[in-house]
């Protein structure tokens, strides 16, 4: 799984760095075989008028399926990654599900149709 991990309008430090790829990491694990890349945009909105204003933006690209784009803002930034990994997590396995399902129910109605 490829990671890209960009900060806008603040510098990134490697302890912010670092939690975002061990969230990413072992939040999409489960799916890494399906996952080409995660493109993970932190940036301030408000600069240092502070409130709840520290956006993180991801964008998690599938094989053979369409982006999963998840957004989450909050007043802390380690807060808003939490959340937002978890949500791609929770929005990639409902899609990979979804795709076994679909896939299952035409191999299944095929055999059917051969049987009949």
């Amino acid at each position: 799984m490829q990671i890209d991990i960009q900060a806008r309008h603040f510098s990134l430090t490697d302890a912010l760095r670092s939690h975002a790829e061990r969230r990413l990491r072992f939040a999409l694990i489960c799916c890494d075989n399906h996952i080409k890349q995660v493109m993970m945009r932190l940036s301030d909105i408000n600069g240092p008028r502070g409130g709840a204003d520290k956006r993180c933006h991801l964008q998690v690209a599938l094989t053979g399926l369409p982006t999963v784009v998840v957004e989450d803002t909050e007043a802390d930034l380690y807060v808003a990654i939490d959340r937002a990994t978890d949500r791609a997590r929770r929005t990639v396995g409902r899609r990979l599900a979804r795709q076994r399902d679909t896939a299952r129910a035409s191999g299944l109605h095929d055999t059917l149709a051969i049987a009949e």
